[in-house]
């Protein structure tokens, strides 16, 4: 209630409360400061005006005229309230009597910064506020009642010394000696809030009606109209809702206004107070419900915090345990890998030190059989000498020097997957059960055909409150036959490659999450691209998702290299069931005489050898002296003609005639390797590691096989 009782000006208890117009409060003292001048009667009062009537009149204001605008605050009350200083009366102008402003000045309120203008009686036409002036007589009172009951809690003396300070945060009395030496104001206790002791529920003014006797007044003189000093308030008027006497009646300004007695006021506007009361103390005991369900949810929240803090580094901690075991195992195979290797390398030398020792005796006693002069006896043993000399020579065949092993390691680590994996570790934020994502947009825009690639692109619609953990996107075969899924994931766009030419796609999307899988979107029907002619030229890369996982792309997937000195497969992004098509491979770089095998081959085709050696493809392979076509591991038509670094093999698929044609730097090689060939192909091509290729696309066809242009009818 202490807030209620002081005044916005000063921010002290009210002294001698005035009520204003706007029906807040201020100090009789603090109203004299914040009243003020108008321009009017300055500038009249300049000009040499003697304060006529006409001159007051301008520079009264009405009682709901702001009047703030006009003026620039400059003071701040303690309670942050701006208010207006006092304009001091020009020179020569009389001064007004104490508690009396000039007829020109006027009052604006601290709160709501309405003006009041001051007539004759300046400030006495204000009406004191005697109810909350003996209210606030009657708080002082009990506080320093209160103030002289409360004793200092830790004192030893007896009686103990009246508590000067209360600190809100141990709720412990202090007199002065005790705040000093148990409670300072420095280290720990220097964020305590000391405030005053709190008033005794017994002391005077903690309870009563406001009345505090008979009649309103208890004792205290009645209060008399501030118009007409001698006569008692006895009615109250409406219109103007304030009381009056009955000379006011008689011959004042509220003669004609609507009055009711100030008995029968009194006890209808306590009513209506107390009523409105009950309803504020309704709100205010939901508020301090409210107060101890929040300072449980700070119990809930602290041990609910420590609770998910411990179950997280559990979780994380079987994690570094998991990934602790399995390095130790990925250890263990490098070391094995590394004692296999140190082993096969420490025999082959073991094997030459030997044949080499053997070699360097034997050469060492022919040169002592050649320096001999005795011809007979050099003839007796020459020709076995001479076959263990052959016989040496030849044990030194094409590979015996050359290591058996090499020293690097084939262990590719992909560790991408898990970095992304834990990058994208997060809580789900599902609390509570939803329901099954709505239907996705497709964006028809965004979705478009190239070759024999279609990119579809969706999205979810506005306003969606359903989570979504992933979509569905599916495909038909593009004969009308049924959908089949092509892609699950989190991304909105989506890239099908190698699909058939001149070929009609019906694709849709769905969403889910854990609740189940949504409704699917509309279908939207794609069209790859035309190959009525036949010289189409398509466009497409090495396929990284369909490659063995040795073979290393580059270059946007164009180049492609190999970590293992076995052969390992890669096919092209594109399938192609018309048309005739050409591309071709240049080779970047070729050492030690490997066999690369370039060519086609289904979907299904075995990745980790020779491409040809199973019946899903079908290739030529060469090397740097002549090639071999090879399907079902079956070798034909011997051409003699190899690659080296910087050559180029040219692929042509022919689907109309139903052929594979094969060249080496722009000549044919060979005849039409195979014939008869139908169904879907894919560009394919198997390396090692001694060999790096780039691809190259959307070529023409060669000239020696290109159809005649048609004359223009």
């Amino acid at each position: 209630m202490e807030e209620e009782l002081k005044c916005p000006v000063c921010g002290s208890l009210f002294r001698e409360p005035i009520i204003l117009p706007c029906s807040h409060n201020v100090c009789l003292p603090c109203a004299r400061t914040i009243a003020v001048q108008t321009p009017e009667s300055e500038q009249h009062l300049a000009a040499g005006g003697g304060g006529g009537d006409h001159a007051d009149k301008l520079s009264l204001h009405s009682e709901t005229d702001s009047g703030y605008g006009s003026y620039t605050p400059s003071l701040k009350s303690p309670n942050g309230v701006r208010v207006l200083p006092l304009v001091p009366a020009p020179p020569g102008a009389a001064a007004a009597p104490r508690g009396a402003g000039p007829a020109s000045s006027s009052l604006t309120c601290p709160q709501c910064h309405r003006s009041a203008s001051l007539d004759q009686r300046g400030l006495r036409g204000f009406q004191r506020n005697r109810l909350l002036e003996a209210i606030v007589q009657r708080y002082q009172q009990g506080r320093a009642a209160a103030a002289a009951a409360a004793k200092c809690q830790l004192c030893d003396r007896s009686p103990p010394e009246p508590a000067a300070v209360l600190c809100e945060q141990c709720e412990v009395l202090y007199c002065a000696a005790c705040q000093l030496r148990c409670h300072p104001a420095r280290g720990p206790f220097a964020k305590h809030r000391l405030a005053p002791p709190p008033a005794h529920p017994g002391a005077p003014g903690g309870g009563g009606d406001g009345g505090g006797g008979k009649g309103a007044g208890g004792g205290r003189k009645l209060p008399t109209c501030a118009e007409h000093d001698l006569e008692n308030y006895s009615m109250y008027c409406v219109s103007c809702r304030s009381p009056v006497c009955y000379q006011c009646l008689e011959e004042g300004k509220h003669s004609k206004h609507d009055v009711k007695a100030l008995g029968a006021m009194w006890k209808q506007h306590k009513a209506q107070l107390s009523q409105a009361l009950n309803g504020v103390s309704d709100k205010a005991k939901e508020a301090k419900e409210f107060l101890v369900q929040l300072k449980n949810l700070l119990q809930q929240i602290q041990e609910n915090g420590l609770d998910y803090e411990a179950c997280l580094v559990a979780q994380c901690d079987a994690l570094v345990d998991a990934l602790t075991r399995q390095k130790a195992k990925l250890l263990t195979k490098v070391t094995k890998e590394r004692e296999h290797k140190l082993k096969v390398v420490w025999d082959q030398i073991n094997h030459c030190t030997l044949k080499l020792r053997q070699s360097t005796g034997l050469m060492e006693y022919c040169l002592e059989v050649i320096k001999e002069n005795d011809p007979s006896g050099f003839l007796q043993i020459s020709d076995a000498l001479i076959k263990r000399v052959q016989v040496s020579q030849e044990q030194w065949v094409k590979g015996a020097l050359e290591p058996k092993v090499s020293a690097e390691f084939d262990l590719t680590l992909d560790s991408e997957p898990l970095l992304q994996s834990i990058h994208q570790l997060d809580f789900i934020q599902m609390k509570f059960p939803f329901s099954v994502p709505p239907v996705p947009l497709l964006q028809l825009e965004k979705c478009c055909t190239r070759n024999n690639s279609v990119t579809l692109a969706w999205r979810m619609p506005p306003l969606s409150h359903n989570p979504v953990e992933g979509y569905i996107l599916e495909l038909d075969d593009g004969d009308g036959g049924q959908f089949r899924e092509v892609y699950v994931g989190k991304e909105t766009l989506c890239t099908i490659d190698g699909l058939h030419f001149n070929s009609t796609y019906n694709a849709r999307v769905k969403a889910f999450n854990s609740s189940g899988v949504g409704p699917y979107s509309k279908t939207v029907i794609l069209q790859t691209s035309d190959v009525k002619s036949i010289l189409t030229m398509a466009w497409f890369t090495f396929d990284p998702s369909s490659a063995h996982r040795d073979i290393v792309l580059s270059n946007d997937n164009q180049t492609a290299t190999c970590n293992s000195y076995d052969d390992r497969v890669v096919l092209g992004t594109a399938a192609f069931s018309k048309g005739v098509h050409y591309w071709e491979l240049h080779v970047d770089r070729y050492d030690n005489h490997p066999d690369p095998a370039f060519g086609i081959a289904r979907i299904n085709v075995v990745k980790d050898m020779m491409l040809g050696k199973d019946d899903k493809a079908w290739a030529m392979y060469v090397d740097n002296n002549r090639s071999w076509f090879m399907h079902c591991n079956s070798h034909t038509n011997r051409t003699e003609g190899g690659v080296s670094k910087g050559a180029t093999v040219g692929v042509l698929l022919d689907l109309n005639k139903h052929n594979l044609t094969f060249y080496i730097n722009g000549q044919q090689q060979g005849p039409p390797a195979f014939e008869n060939i139908e169904g879907v192909f894919m560009p394919a091509l198997s390396l090692n590691r001694n060999v790096q290729v780039t691809l190259h696309t959307g070529l023409e066809v060669p000239q020696s096989v290109k159809q005649p242009k048609l004359p223009n009818n």
